[in-house]
Protein backbone atom coordinates (compact mmCIF):
# COMPACT_ATOMS: atom_id res chain seq x y z
CA UNK A 1 0.00 0.00 0.00
CA UNK A 2 2.31 3.14 1.41
CA UNK A 3 6.20 2.76 1.81
CA UNK A 4 5.38 2.63 5.43
CA UNK A 5 2.81 0.13 5.36
CA UNK A 6 2.83 -2.31 8.82
CA UNK A 7 1.57 -5.49 9.24
CA UNK A 8 -1.01 -5.71 12.48
CA UNK A 9 -0.64 -9.67 12.70
CA UNK A 10 -2.42 -13.00 11.76
CA UNK A 11 -5.60 -11.19 13.68
CA UNK A 12 -4.67 -8.04 11.98
CA UNK A 13 -8.07 -5.90 11.73
CA UNK A 14 -7.35 -5.40 8.43
CA UNK A 15 -8.89 -8.17 7.60
CA UNK A 16 -11.55 -7.85 8.75
CA UNK A 17 -12.27 -5.21 6.32
CA UNK A 18 -11.17 -6.47 2.95
CA UNK A 19 -11.91 -9.73 2.15
CA UNK A 20 -9.74 -10.15 -0.84
CA UNK A 21 -6.40 -8.41 0.72
CA UNK A 22 -4.19 -9.83 3.34
CA UNK A 23 -3.73 -7.91 6.91
CA UNK A 24 -1.59 -5.11 5.81
CA UNK A 25 -2.55 -1.46 6.79
CA UNK A 26 -1.33 1.80 5.32
CA UNK A 27 -0.29 4.19 7.82
CA UNK A 28 0.55 7.43 5.57
CA UNK A 29 -1.53 9.24 3.09
CA UNK A 30 -1.58 11.17 0.47
CA UNK A 31 -3.75 14.50 -0.67
CA UNK A 32 -3.58 16.48 -3.65
CA UNK A 33 -2.32 19.66 -2.88
CA UNK A 34 -3.16 21.74 -5.97
CA UNK A 35 -6.57 22.26 -8.33
CA UNK A 36 -8.62 19.48 -9.62
CA UNK A 37 -10.23 18.85 -13.47
CA UNK A 38 -13.49 20.46 -13.47
CA UNK A 39 -16.43 19.29 -15.31
CA UNK A 40 -14.95 19.11 -19.47
CA UNK A 41 -11.94 17.99 -18.55
CA UNK A 42 -9.67 20.99 -17.84
CA UNK A 43 -5.20 19.55 -17.28
CA UNK A 44 -4.31 18.79 -14.16
CA UNK A 45 -2.15 20.81 -12.21
CA UNK A 46 0.49 18.83 -10.31
CA UNK A 47 1.90 19.41 -6.49
CA UNK A 48 3.64 17.58 -3.78
CA UNK A 49 2.09 14.96 -1.95
CA UNK A 50 1.62 14.57 1.88
CA UNK A 51 2.88 11.38 3.84
CA UNK A 52 6.01 9.82 5.28
CA UNK A 53 8.18 7.86 3.46
CA UNK A 54 7.18 8.73 -0.19
CA UNK A 55 9.76 8.82 -3.25
CA UNK A 56 10.46 12.58 -3.55
CA UNK A 57 9.29 12.47 -7.58
CA UNK A 58 5.54 11.38 -6.41
CA UNK A 59 3.61 13.86 -7.58
CA UNK A 60 -0.63 14.05 -6.47
CA UNK A 61 -3.47 15.94 -7.88
CA UNK A 62 -7.55 15.62 -8.23
CA UNK A 63 -9.78 14.48 -10.70
CA UNK A 64 -13.49 15.47 -10.09
CA UNK A 65 -15.98 12.87 -11.19
CA UNK A 66 -19.84 12.62 -11.06
CA UNK A 67 -21.18 11.36 -7.82
CA UNK A 68 -23.37 9.50 -9.62
CA UNK A 69 -22.96 8.60 -13.16
CA UNK A 70 -25.82 8.28 -14.14
CA UNK A 71 -25.72 12.34 -13.89
CA UNK A 72 -22.79 13.19 -15.35
CA UNK A 73 -23.51 16.65 -16.11
CA UNK A 74 -22.24 19.67 -14.74
CA UNK A 75 -25.15 20.48 -12.60
CA UNK A 76 -24.57 16.85 -10.76
CA UNK A 77 -22.80 16.36 -7.34
CA UNK A 78 -19.10 15.91 -8.16
CA UNK A 79 -16.64 14.23 -5.62
CA UNK A 80 -12.59 14.29 -6.04
CA UNK A 81 -10.38 11.04 -7.13
CA UNK A 82 -6.87 11.18 -5.40
CA UNK A 83 -4.88 10.86 -8.60
CA UNK A 84 -0.12 10.42 -8.12
CA UNK A 85 2.39 9.94 -10.30
CA UNK A 86 5.97 8.84 -10.85
CA UNK A 87 7.12 10.04 -14.30
CA UNK A 88 8.57 7.41 -16.72
CA UNK A 89 12.51 7.52 -15.92
CA UNK A 90 13.75 7.00 -19.44
CA UNK A 91 11.38 9.70 -21.09
CA UNK A 92 12.77 8.75 -24.73
CA UNK A 93 11.35 5.20 -24.19
CA UNK A 94 8.20 6.04 -22.36
CA UNK A 95 4.98 4.21 -23.62
CA UNK A 96 2.54 5.43 -21.74
CA UNK A 97 1.01 5.16 -18.03
CA UNK A 98 1.01 2.02 -15.88
CA UNK A 99 -2.23 2.35 -13.45
CA UNK A 100 -1.67 0.44 -10.07
CA UNK A 101 -5.31 -0.85 -8.99
CA UNK A 102 -5.07 -2.13 -5.30
CA UNK A 103 -7.03 -4.99 -3.96
CA UNK A 104 -9.85 -4.58 -1.64
CA UNK A 105 -12.52 -3.83 -1.88
CA UNK A 106 -11.51 -0.60 0.08
CA UNK A 107 -7.95 -0.42 -1.13
CA UNK A 108 -6.21 2.21 -2.52
CA UNK A 109 -2.80 2.77 -4.71
CA UNK A 110 -2.06 6.22 -4.01
CA UNK A 111 1.46 5.49 -2.52
CA UNK A 112 2.06 2.20 -4.09
CA UNK A 113 3.86 3.70 -6.49
CA UNK A 114 6.54 4.99 -4.17
CA UNK A 115 6.32 1.48 -2.67
CA UNK A 116 5.77 -1.64 -4.48
CA UNK A 117 5.93 0.24 -7.74
CA UNK A 118 9.58 0.65 -7.36
CA UNK A 119 10.03 -2.67 -6.83
CA UNK A 120 8.99 -3.08 -11.13
CA UNK A 121 11.89 -4.02 -12.89
CA UNK A 122 14.13 -0.94 -14.57
CA UNK A 123 12.83 -1.82 -18.26
CA UNK A 124 9.12 -1.04 -16.55
CA UNK A 125 10.21 2.01 -14.95
CA UNK A 126 11.94 3.31 -18.18
CA UNK A 127 8.67 3.17 -20.11
CA UNK A 128 5.84 3.81 -18.20
CA UNK A 129 4.75 6.92 -15.94
CA UNK A 130 3.13 5.15 -12.46
CA UNK A 131 -0.06 6.04 -11.55
CA UNK A 132 -1.94 4.98 -8.40
CA UNK A 133 -5.50 6.49 -7.35
CA UNK A 134 -7.92 6.20 -4.11
CA UNK A 135 -10.91 4.75 -5.35
CA UNK A 136 -14.17 6.88 -4.71
CA UNK A 137 -14.90 6.96 -1.13
CA UNK A 138 -11.41 5.73 0.13
CA UNK A 139 -8.73 7.15 1.88
CA UNK A 140 -8.30 10.82 -0.16
CA UNK A 141 -11.33 10.54 -2.46
CA UNK A 142 -14.57 11.71 -0.48
CA UNK A 143 -13.65 9.21 2.22
CA UNK A 144 -16.92 7.70 3.58
CA UNK A 145 -17.73 5.58 7.24
CA UNK A 146 -20.89 3.79 8.56
CA UNK A 147 -20.39 5.09 11.81
CA UNK A 148 -20.09 1.83 13.43
CA UNK A 149 -19.58 0.53 17.04
CA UNK A 150 -16.26 -0.60 17.95
CA UNK A 151 -17.52 -4.20 18.50
CA UNK A 152 -18.91 -4.69 14.85
CA UNK A 153 -15.30 -3.72 13.32
CA UNK A 154 -13.68 -7.34 14.70
CA UNK A 155 -12.78 -9.54 12.58
CA UNK A 156 -14.81 -12.05 13.13
CA UNK A 157 -18.26 -9.26 12.36
CA UNK A 158 -17.18 -8.48 8.94
CA UNK A 159 -16.01 -12.19 8.03
CA UNK A 160 -19.46 -13.70 8.10
CA UNK A 161 -18.19 -16.67 10.40
CA UNK A 162 -21.43 -18.87 11.98
CA UNK A 163 -22.24 -19.32 15.67
CA UNK A 164 -20.14 -22.43 17.25
CA UNK A 165 -23.15 -24.81 16.49
CA UNK A 166 -23.27 -23.84 12.92
CA UNK A 167 -26.68 -20.91 13.56
CA UNK A 168 -26.82 -17.79 11.33
CA UNK A 169 -28.92 -15.68 13.69
CA UNK A 170 -26.46 -13.77 15.16
CA UNK A 171 -24.74 -12.93 11.48
CA UNK A 172 -28.24 -11.43 10.46
CA UNK A 173 -28.69 -9.76 13.43
CA UNK A 174 -25.66 -8.08 12.75
CA UNK A 175 -26.22 -7.23 8.76
CA UNK A 176 -29.39 -5.70 9.82
CA UNK A 177 -27.71 -3.49 12.34
CA UNK A 178 -24.33 -2.97 9.96
CA UNK A 179 -26.52 -2.52 6.94
CA UNK A 180 -28.84 0.07 8.90
CA UNK A 181 -25.82 2.43 10.12
CA UNK A 182 -24.72 2.51 6.97
CA UNK A 183 -27.63 3.58 5.46
CA UNK A 184 -27.83 5.99 8.35
CA UNK A 185 -24.50 7.24 7.77
CA UNK A 186 -22.80 6.59 4.89
CA UNK A 187 -24.44 9.68 2.96
CA UNK A 188 -25.39 9.74 -0.61
CA UNK A 189 -21.79 8.24 -1.94
CA UNK A 190 -22.68 5.25 -0.49
CA UNK A 191 -25.20 4.30 -2.82
CA UNK A 192 -22.86 5.42 -5.12
CA UNK A 193 -19.89 2.69 -4.67
CA UNK A 194 -19.51 -0.22 -7.10
CA UNK A 195 -17.09 -1.62 -9.67
CA UNK A 196 -18.66 -0.25 -12.45
CA UNK A 197 -18.53 3.40 -10.79
CA UNK A 198 -14.85 2.90 -10.21
CA UNK A 199 -14.24 1.86 -13.86
CA UNK A 200 -16.00 4.68 -14.83
CA UNK A 201 -14.01 6.88 -12.65
CA UNK A 202 -10.82 5.80 -14.03
CA UNK A 203 -11.82 6.25 -17.68
CA UNK A 204 -12.37 10.17 -16.74
CA UNK A 205 -8.91 9.53 -14.56
CA UNK A 206 -7.40 8.87 -18.23
CA UNK A 207 -8.80 11.47 -19.86
CA UNK A 208 -7.34 14.03 -17.47
CA UNK A 209 -3.75 12.32 -17.86
CA UNK A 210 -4.23 13.31 -21.46
CA UNK A 211 -3.66 9.50 -22.72
CA UNK A 212 -5.65 7.72 -25.45
CA UNK A 213 -5.30 4.13 -23.66
CA UNK A 214 -4.19 3.18 -20.28
CA UNK A 215 -2.56 -0.22 -19.47
CA UNK A 216 -2.59 -1.44 -15.80
CA UNK A 217 -1.41 -4.07 -13.33
CA UNK A 218 -4.63 -5.34 -11.00
CA UNK A 219 -4.04 -7.41 -7.89
CA UNK A 220 -7.31 -9.30 -6.46
CA UNK A 221 -9.93 -7.20 -6.53
CA UNK A 222 -8.04 -4.94 -8.71
CA UNK A 223 -8.01 -7.57 -11.32
CA UNK A 224 -11.69 -7.91 -11.34
CA UNK A 225 -11.74 -3.96 -11.89
CA UNK A 226 -9.44 -4.30 -14.62
CA UNK A 227 -11.64 -6.60 -16.31
CA UNK A 228 -14.84 -4.31 -15.91
CA UNK A 229 -12.67 -1.29 -16.74
CA UNK A 230 -11.67 -3.72 -20.25
CA UNK A 231 -15.34 -4.71 -21.10
CA UNK A 232 -17.20 -0.89 -20.64
CA UNK A 233 -14.04 0.95 -22.45
CA UNK A 234 -12.29 -2.06 -24.69
CA UNK A 235 -11.22 0.83 -27.33
CA UNK A 236 -9.55 2.88 -24.01
CA UNK A 237 -7.04 -0.36 -22.87
CA UNK A 238 -3.71 -1.39 -23.96
CA UNK A 239 -1.97 -3.69 -21.77
CA UNK A 240 -3.57 -4.95 -18.89
CA UNK A 241 -2.13 -7.36 -16.28
CA UNK A 242 -4.90 -9.34 -14.17
CA UNK A 243 -3.17 -10.81 -10.78
CA UNK A 244 -4.40 -13.12 -8.36
CA UNK A 245 -7.81 -13.23 -9.88
CA UNK A 246 -11.48 -13.59 -8.03
CA UNK A 247 -14.13 -15.32 -10.40
CA UNK A 248 -15.72 -12.64 -12.09
CA UNK A 249 -18.13 -14.65 -13.38
CA UNK A 250 -20.36 -15.66 -10.18
CA UNK A 251 -19.31 -19.34 -11.44
CA UNK A 252 -18.14 -20.19 -7.78
CA UNK A 253 -21.29 -19.35 -6.48
CA UNK A 254 -24.00 -20.23 -8.80
CA UNK A 255 -24.68 -16.35 -8.91
CA UNK A 256 -23.17 -13.23 -8.67
CA UNK A 257 -19.55 -11.66 -8.44
CA UNK A 258 -19.51 -10.68 -4.77
CA UNK A 259 -20.98 -13.76 -3.79
CA UNK A 260 -18.57 -15.49 -5.81
CA UNK A 261 -15.79 -13.84 -4.05
CA UNK A 262 -16.55 -14.84 -0.99
CA UNK A 263 -17.62 -18.47 -1.90
CA UNK A 264 -14.17 -18.71 -3.44
CA UNK A 265 -12.64 -18.98 0.19
CA UNK A 266 -14.03 -22.91 0.53
CA UNK A 267 -12.02 -24.06 -2.26
CA UNK A 268 -9.12 -21.77 -2.10
CA UNK A 269 -8.17 -22.38 1.60
CA UNK A 270 -8.72 -26.43 0.81
CA UNK A 271 -6.02 -25.51 -1.68
CA UNK A 272 -3.43 -23.86 0.59
CA UNK A 273 -3.83 -25.35 3.66
CA UNK A 274 -2.36 -28.61 2.70
CA UNK A 275 0.81 -26.59 2.16
CA UNK A 276 0.82 -25.66 5.58
CA UNK A 277 0.03 -28.72 7.00
CA UNK A 278 2.67 -30.46 4.89
CA UNK A 279 5.16 -27.37 6.26
CA UNK A 280 4.53 -27.96 10.18
CA UNK A 281 4.73 -32.14 9.67
CA UNK A 282 8.48 -32.09 8.19
CA UNK A 283 11.50 -33.84 10.20
CA UNK A 284 13.89 -30.70 11.70
CA UNK A 285 11.40 -27.71 11.24
CA UNK A 286 11.32 -26.35 15.13
CA UNK A 287 8.04 -25.47 14.35
CA UNK A 288 6.49 -29.00 13.70
CA UNK A 289 3.02 -29.85 14.75
CA UNK A 290 2.45 -33.50 14.11
CA UNK A 291 4.08 -36.16 12.38
CA UNK A 292 1.86 -36.22 9.22
CA UNK A 293 0.31 -33.59 6.94
CA UNK A 294 -3.34 -35.41 7.76
CA UNK A 295 -2.45 -34.92 11.83
CA UNK A 296 -1.91 -31.52 11.24
CA UNK A 297 -5.48 -30.98 9.60
CA UNK A 298 -6.98 -33.33 12.62
CA UNK A 299 -5.31 -31.17 15.41
CA UNK A 300 -6.06 -27.84 13.98
CA UNK A 301 -9.99 -29.05 13.63
CA UNK A 302 -9.88 -30.39 17.25
CA UNK A 303 -8.36 -27.74 18.49
CA UNK A 304 -10.89 -25.04 16.43
CA UNK A 305 -13.65 -27.45 18.00
CA UNK A 306 -12.54 -27.20 21.54
CA UNK A 307 -12.08 -23.28 21.06
CA UNK A 308 -15.83 -23.21 19.86
CA UNK A 309 -16.24 -25.05 23.29
CA UNK A 310 -14.10 -23.09 25.65
CA UNK A 311 -12.91 -19.76 24.25
CA UNK A 312 -9.60 -18.81 25.91
CA UNK A 313 -9.41 -15.03 27.12
CA UNK A 314 -7.52 -13.10 24.96
CA UNK A 315 -7.04 -9.33 26.76
CA UNK A 316 -6.36 -6.79 24.67
CA UNK A 317 -7.33 -8.95 21.30
CA UNK A 318 -10.33 -8.02 19.55
CA UNK A 319 -12.02 -10.04 20.20
CA UNK A 320 -11.28 -10.05 23.47
CA UNK A 321 -11.11 -14.05 23.49
CA UNK A 322 -9.29 -16.81 21.17
CA UNK A 323 -12.21 -19.05 20.26
CA UNK A 324 -12.76 -21.41 16.96
CA UNK A 325 -13.73 -19.03 14.67
CA UNK A 326 -10.61 -16.61 15.87
CA UNK A 327 -8.15 -19.21 15.13
CA UNK A 328 -10.07 -20.31 11.99
CA UNK A 329 -9.73 -16.70 10.65
CA UNK A 330 -6.14 -16.73 11.61
CA UNK A 331 -5.63 -19.83 9.13
CA UNK A 332 -6.92 -18.03 6.74
CA UNK A 333 -4.50 -14.90 7.27
CA UNK A 334 -1.30 -17.34 7.05
CA UNK A 335 -2.22 -19.05 4.21
CA UNK A 336 -1.94 -15.84 1.85
CA UNK A 337 2.19 -16.44 2.20
CA UNK A 338 3.81 -19.08 3.75
CA UNK A 339 6.50 -16.25 5.32
CA UNK A 340 2.83 -16.46 7.98
CA UNK A 341 3.21 -20.19 8.78
CA UNK A 342 5.67 -20.25 11.50
CA UNK A 343 3.08 -17.38 13.34
CA UNK A 344 0.16 -19.78 12.89
CA UNK A 345 2.30 -22.58 14.43
CA UNK A 346 2.83 -20.37 17.05
CA UNK A 347 -0.68 -19.66 17.90
CA UNK A 348 -1.82 -23.41 17.66
CA UNK A 349 0.89 -24.18 20.13
CA UNK A 350 -0.25 -21.53 22.73
CA UNK A 351 -3.69 -22.86 22.32
CA UNK A 352 -3.07 -26.35 22.72
CA UNK A 353 -1.43 -24.86 26.36
CA UNK A 354 -4.25 -22.92 27.17
CA UNK A 355 -2.69 -19.88 26.80
CA UNK A 356 -2.44 -16.81 24.05
CA UNK A 357 0.47 -14.97 22.54
CA UNK A 358 0.45 -11.37 23.18
CA UNK A 359 -2.30 -9.60 21.41
CA UNK A 360 -1.95 -8.10 18.02
CA UNK A 361 -1.24 -4.35 17.50
CA UNK A 362 -5.42 -3.16 16.26
CA UNK A 363 -5.88 -0.63 13.19
CA UNK A 364 -6.62 2.53 13.91
CA UNK A 365 -10.63 2.90 13.77
CA UNK A 366 -11.07 5.52 11.63
CA UNK A 367 -8.88 3.65 8.88
CA UNK A 368 -11.42 0.50 10.11
CA UNK A 369 -14.67 2.48 9.83
CA UNK A 370 -13.40 4.06 5.61
CA UNK A 371 -12.33 0.65 4.67
CA UNK A 372 -14.95 -1.68 6.20
CA UNK A 373 -17.56 0.70 4.87
CA UNK A 374 -16.49 0.71 1.00
CA UNK A 375 -15.96 -2.71 1.11
CA UNK A 376 -19.24 -3.52 2.61
CA UNK A 377 -21.04 -0.34 -0.51
CA UNK A 378 -18.77 -3.14 -3.37
CA UNK A 379 -20.41 -5.95 -2.24
CA UNK A 380 -23.39 -5.19 -1.76
CA UNK A 381 -24.34 -2.87 -4.56
CA UNK A 382 -22.65 -4.65 -7.16
CA UNK A 383 -24.53 -8.10 -6.22
CA UNK A 384 -27.97 -9.06 -5.74
CA UNK A 385 -28.22 -10.77 -1.76
CA UNK A 386 -30.48 -13.53 -0.69
CA UNK A 387 -32.79 -11.76 1.91
CA UNK A 388 -33.72 -14.95 4.12
CA UNK A 389 -31.98 -16.47 7.41
CA UNK A 390 -33.32 -20.23 6.06
CA UNK A 391 -31.23 -19.65 2.62
CA UNK A 392 -28.11 -18.63 4.40
CA UNK A 393 -28.80 -21.59 7.36
CA UNK A 394 -29.01 -24.45 4.55
CA UNK A 395 -25.74 -23.07 2.58
CA UNK A 396 -23.95 -22.84 5.63
CA UNK A 397 -24.91 -26.45 6.88
CA UNK A 398 -23.88 -27.64 3.41
CA UNK A 399 -20.58 -25.95 2.99
CA UNK A 400 -19.84 -27.10 6.90
CA UNK A 401 -19.74 -30.90 5.77
CA UNK A 402 -18.17 -30.25 2.78
CA UNK A 403 -15.45 -27.54 4.01
CA UNK A 404 -14.83 -28.11 7.75
CA UNK A 405 -11.38 -25.80 8.02
CA UNK A 406 -13.57 -22.58 6.68
CA UNK A 407 -16.57 -24.12 8.59
CA UNK A 408 -19.63 -22.13 6.23
CA UNK A 409 -18.43 -18.70 6.44
CA UNK A 410 -17.67 -18.29 2.79
CA UNK A 411 -21.96 -18.98 2.51
CA UNK A 412 -23.01 -17.08 5.04
CA UNK A 413 -24.87 -13.33 5.76
CA UNK A 414 -23.22 -10.80 5.36
CA UNK A 415 -24.56 -7.00 5.52
CA UNK A 416 -25.92 -7.38 2.10
CA UNK A 417 -28.52 -9.60 3.67
CA UNK A 418 -29.79 -6.25 5.00
CA UNK A 419 -28.62 -3.64 2.61
CA UNK A 420 -31.00 -1.13 1.60
CA UNK A 421 -32.82 -1.79 -1.95
CA UNK A 422 -30.54 1.61 -3.83
CA UNK A 423 -30.84 1.53 -7.50
CA UNK A 424 -28.52 -0.45 -9.00
CA UNK A 425 -26.96 -0.02 -12.35
CA UNK A 426 -26.93 -3.79 -14.47
CA UNK A 427 -24.50 -6.07 -13.96
CA UNK A 428 -20.85 -6.00 -16.01
CA UNK A 429 -20.43 -9.61 -17.91
CA UNK A 430 -17.12 -9.92 -18.69
CA UNK A 431 -17.14 -11.51 -22.49
CA UNK A 432 -14.94 -12.45 -25.00
CA UNK A 433 -15.36 -9.47 -27.24
CA UNK A 434 -12.74 -6.76 -27.94
CA UNK A 435 -9.19 -7.29 -28.99
CA UNK A 436 -6.63 -9.87 -27.10
CA UNK A 437 -4.86 -7.64 -24.21
CA UNK A 438 -5.36 -9.41 -21.16
CA UNK A 439 -2.54 -11.56 -19.30
CA UNK A 440 -3.88 -13.24 -16.63
CA UNK A 441 -1.21 -14.52 -13.55
CA UNK A 442 -2.40 -16.85 -10.92
CA UNK A 443 -1.01 -19.02 -8.43
CA UNK A 444 -1.81 -22.36 -7.85
CA UNK A 445 -2.98 -22.53 -4.21
CA UNK A 446 -4.32 -19.18 -3.53
CA UNK A 447 -6.66 -18.99 -0.13
CA UNK A 448 -8.60 -15.44 -1.66
CA UNK A 449 -8.62 -15.99 -5.30
CA UNK A 450 -8.31 -19.68 -5.76
CA UNK A 451 -7.72 -21.09 -9.17
CA UNK A 452 -10.86 -22.31 -10.33
CA UNK A 453 -11.96 -19.22 -9.85
CA UNK A 454 -9.35 -17.56 -12.37
CA UNK A 455 -9.84 -20.48 -14.57
CA UNK A 456 -13.68 -19.15 -14.67
CA UNK A 457 -12.55 -15.96 -15.33
CA UNK A 458 -10.08 -16.96 -18.18
CA UNK A 459 -12.69 -18.72 -19.75
CA UNK A 460 -15.02 -16.12 -19.96
CA UNK A 461 -12.34 -14.02 -21.68
CA UNK A 462 -11.72 -16.57 -24.48
CA UNK A 463 -9.26 -15.53 -26.56
CA UNK A 464 -8.78 -12.10 -25.04
CA UNK A 465 -6.49 -13.35 -22.51
CA UNK A 466 -3.76 -15.81 -22.58
CA UNK A 467 -3.20 -17.34 -18.47
CA UNK A 468 0.56 -17.83 -16.75
CA UNK A 469 0.16 -20.19 -13.74
CA UNK A 470 2.65 -20.08 -11.29
CA UNK A 471 3.07 -23.49 -8.78
CA UNK A 472 2.92 -21.09 -6.07
CA UNK A 473 1.12 -20.93 -2.71
CA UNK A 474 -0.20 -17.74 -1.29
CA UNK A 475 -2.37 -14.19 -2.75
CA UNK A 476 -0.50 -12.57 -5.34
CA UNK A 477 1.81 -13.34 -8.33
CA UNK A 478 3.87 -10.92 -10.00
CA UNK A 479 7.24 -9.88 -7.91
CA UNK A 480 5.47 -11.56 -5.07
CA UNK A 481 6.88 -15.02 -5.35
CA UNK A 482 10.40 -14.58 -6.80
CA UNK A 483 8.89 -16.99 -9.22
CA UNK A 484 11.46 -15.97 -12.33
CA UNK A 485 9.01 -17.66 -14.94
CA UNK A 486 6.08 -15.91 -13.83
CA UNK A 487 8.00 -12.73 -13.40
CA UNK A 488 9.34 -12.84 -16.43
CA UNK A 489 6.28 -13.26 -18.26
CA UNK A 490 4.68 -10.00 -17.11
CA UNK A 491 7.73 -7.97 -17.68
CA UNK A 492 7.73 -9.21 -21.07
CA UNK A 493 3.78 -8.20 -21.53
CA UNK A 494 4.43 -4.95 -20.30
CA UNK A 495 7.48 -3.76 -22.14
CA UNK A 496 7.14 -5.48 -25.19
CA UNK A 497 3.62 -6.61 -25.72
CA UNK A 498 4.72 -10.28 -25.96
CA UNK A 499 2.53 -12.75 -24.17
CA UNK A 500 2.98 -16.64 -24.12
CA UNK A 501 1.68 -18.03 -27.50
CA UNK A 502 -0.72 -19.93 -25.11
CA UNK A 503 -1.76 -20.77 -21.13
CA UNK A 504 1.29 -21.92 -19.67
CA UNK A 505 2.62 -23.07 -16.01
CA UNK A 506 5.24 -22.05 -14.12
CA UNK A 507 6.81 -24.81 -11.80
Amino acid sequence: MVTTKRKFGLLAAFGAVLALTPPYVATTASTASTASTGYGGTPLVWGACEGRGLDPRQQCATVDVPLDHSEPGPGGERIGIAVSRIPAEEPEARRGVLLMIAGGPGGGSLDEISGKGQRLPQEVRNAYDLVGFDPRGVGRSAPVSCGLDREDLATTRFWPWPAADGSVAGNMATARRTAAACDRNGGELIRHIGTADNARDLDLVRAALGERRLSAWGVSYGAYLGAVYRELFPHRTDRFVLDSNPDGTGSLSHGDFPRGMWAGFEGGVEDAFPEFAEWASRDGNPYRLAPTADGVRDLFLRLAGRLDREPLPWPGAAPAELNGNVLRQAMVYALYGPDDFPGLAELIRAAQRGETPPAPEQAPEPFLQNALAVALATFCNDGDWPRSSAVYQAAVDRSRAEHPLTAGMPRNATACAAWPSYPKPDPVRITDRGRSAVLLVQNERDPATPLAGARAVRAALGGRAVMVTVGSTGHEVYLAQGNACGDGAVTRYLTSGRRPARDMHCP
